[in-house]
């Protein structure tokens, strides 16, 4: 499974804020999906490193 911050409308958002308010809390939404991870080589792992690196974000290679 795969999560990634969601995107949301302004209606979500002030829902979200809302249950923030009586919470006392920061809430973060998620979309979450179903995948299997790929299998990579050194060489291919080593190219994604690489790639995360220079782009400073985090890549996850999937079967797809």
């Amino acid at each position: 499974m795969l999560c990634a911050l969601s995107k949301l409308d302004e209606e979500k958002i002030e829902t979200i804020k809302s249950a923030e308010r009586k919470l006392g809390k920061t809430l973060l939404a998620f979309n979450c999906y179903e995948m299997a991870p790929e299998t990579l080589t050194p060489e291919e792992l080593a190219a994604v490193k690489e790639a995360e690196r220079s782009l400073g974000i985090v890549l996850v290679a999937v079967k797809g």
